[in-house]
């Protein structure tokens, strides 16, 4: 009997591989090593010789199959490794500077946070069913704990035992509509599923597709399926809740335009799922926008506010197209920077005046904690200010581009009422960004308000954030040519 031995090729996965390396090296030296913090800074290396190795292969041609094709290293890979990285590094130095004043410094978090972006990275390079459902569990299980993090605070054990029941139902939907979509093509391999519906639909790949969408729904927060994400973000830590924000909504995107890109493509299959993605963008972006102006808490602000910014990016995906997708693609990279800032400003300011973790202290997140911030610390002021007006869509910022490409999309697409809707949103959201700016500039300092102490880290992290949002502002090019040479391949 002849033994096959498959053909893994490991050097395609190189940059994941450093990642889960360093999440093990990480967990190990915390059972030897005092100064966790110095974890925090092993971690990073990891993730910055990881994003190296991915740069060099990105400008290799073609892409590499691996694990008898279940994964590929293509252009889209090495793109959401981009984000995934660049969440990862900026989440790491947020943390270096947030766990050590809410006495949260401990190893086991970098390595959680390493883990965490392995799973992210199977996600967005899986071509298989399977190892998209692992890549998911893998993100999962290490950010269900993170987001219970600290057990300083029964709002943080209720962010976790929330987000791992809401988490939980949403695997339950993927493994169901995967094994539907196994049924009804005999394959779990997203090429094989497109081959075999490519002559038209089928009743059950369609349930499993749908049942699919309900699980990336779940991942990614959009309406009707976010129920969880205003709680898990306020209870968590907020270098947690920045990283969460932005990582997780990221893989359940690159999985998901990948399915339907490769198993249902446009335009013979689109129409199978254009409708219910378009739905979903409306729903998500009216909803989230429309409960972020009722907030008085930043965090919970923000929590909606990244609801919508899911929408936004639904909005490109159901236009089906190269400009669609590469738009989408461009909004995530540049939403990573500018809500991660913006999550970092308010973990600098959240506990100022506290001490240690007491569980006590006055978590200063409110609206009106903001008032007078540009007299107390200018340059935290103007870093917020970018990251709100970004978000909200103003030239010339990174977030300007993002929305004008993916309303363009959707308008070339002859989804016109769906850009109306999007640019409509983009004026609701207007007033709750500019509200807090308003607070800072324009409102008297309280009697009450602390002094505010950044350590280096911190303004290291807001610094290459508010940069990267400003430059891809006044120079999108490269950035929305680097997502169309990411198109798979």
């Amino acid at each position: 009997m002849d033994i096959q031995i498959p053909y893994l090729n490991f050097a395609a996965l190189l940059p994941l591989l450093i990642v889960v390396v360093t999440g093990i090296i990480v967990m190990i030296a915390d059972l030897f090593i005092a100064d966790k913090r110095s974890l925090g800074w092993v971690s990073l290396i990891g993730v910055l010789l990881a994003a190296a190795v991915g740069a060099m292969q990105q400008g290799m041609p073609g892409f590499d199959p691996a694990f008898q094709n279940m994964a590929v290293t293509d252009g889209y890979a090495h793109f959401f490794n981009l984000i995934f990285l660049s969440a990862a590094a900026l989440s790491i130095l947020v943390a270096l500077g947030y766990l050590g004043r809410v006495g949260l410094q401990k190893g086991e978090y970098y390595a959680l946070l390493l883990f965490s972006i392995a799973g992210m990275m199977m996600m967005a390079a899986a071509t298989d069913l399977i190892l998209i459902f692992l890549g998911l569990e893998t993100m999962s299980m290490a950010l269900y704990v993170m987001a219970a993090f600290n057990r300083n605070q029964r709002a943080s054990g209720e962010a976790g035992i929330k987000y791992f029941l809401m988490g939980s139902f949403a695997s339950a939907f993927f493994l169901y509509g995967a094994a539907l979509l196994y049924g009804a093509t005999g394959s779990a391999n997203l090429s094989v599923i497109g081959g075999v519906l490519g002559g038209g639909g089928n009743p059950i790949a369609l349930l499993g597709l749908g049942l699919l969408l309900i699980g990336f729904a779940f991942k990614i927060a959009a309406v009707p399926f976010h129920w969880w994400t205003p709680d898990v973000y306020t209870g968590s830590p907020t270098s947690v809740t920045a990283f969460m924000s932005v990582g997780a909504k990221a893989a359940g995107f690159a999985a998901l335009i990948r399915l339907l890109m490769v198993s249902f493509p446009p335009p013979t299959l689109a129409g199978d799922w254009q409708a219910a993605i378009a739905v979903l963008a409306v729903l998500t972006m009216t909803l989230g926008n429309i409960a972020a102006l009722a907030q008085k808490d930043v965090k919970r602000m923000l929590a909606y506010s990244s609801i919508a910014h899911a929408g936004y990016i639904l909005l490109g995906v159901a236009a089906g197209s190269a400009a669609g997708i590469s738009a989408a693609l461009f909004y995530l990279l540049a939403y990573t920077f500018m809500n991660i800032g913006a999550f970092a400003v308010i973990g600098a300011l959240e506990r100022q005046g506290a001490v240690g973790s007491n569980p006590s202290a006055t978590l200063r997140t409110g609206i009106k904690d903001y008032a007078g911030l540009a007299s107390r610390n200018v340059w935290l002021a103007l870093g917020m200010a970018i990251f709100l007006l970004s978000l909200t869509g103003f030239p010339p910022l990174a977030g300007f581009w993002g929305k004008l490409y993916l309303f363009r999309a959707a308008v070339q697409s002859n989804l016109t009422w769906l850009a109306v809707i999007g640019v409509l949103n983009s004026g609701i959201a207007a007033y709750y960004y500019l509200n807090v700016i308003v607070q800072m500039y324009m409102k008297p300092v309280s009697d009450e308000a602390p002094a505010i102490n950044l350590n280096l880290v911190t303004q290291v992290a807001l610094g290459v954030a508010a940069l990267f949002t400003v430059i891809v502002g006044l120079w999108p090019s490269p950035v929305i040519e680097m997502t169309l040479r990411s198109l798979f391949g």
